[in-house]
């Protein structure tokens, strides 16, 4: 990885299938709201595992979400 794309997080998304499904409802989607959309993946993903972590398991569950 390179130091200019060391900010940026590989992408957690289907971006087809989550463009799909944005656009059925008839609506565009720009590359940046995929952006943001798993910058809030991630952050979901740091909070179950530190909800995990917490409650001293090494398998995180539904609940943790």
């Amino acid at each position: 990885m390179t130091t200019e794309n060391q900010n940026e997080k590989e992408m957690l998304l289907v971006s087809s299938k989550t463009k799909e499904a944005l656009k059925s409802t008839g609506l565009n989607v720009s590359g940046e709201a995929l952006e943001k959309l798993n910058e809030r993946v991630y952050a979901i993903v740091k909070d179950a595992q530190d909800r995990c972590v917490a409650n001293g398991r090494k398998t995180v569950k539904a609940s943790d979400i």
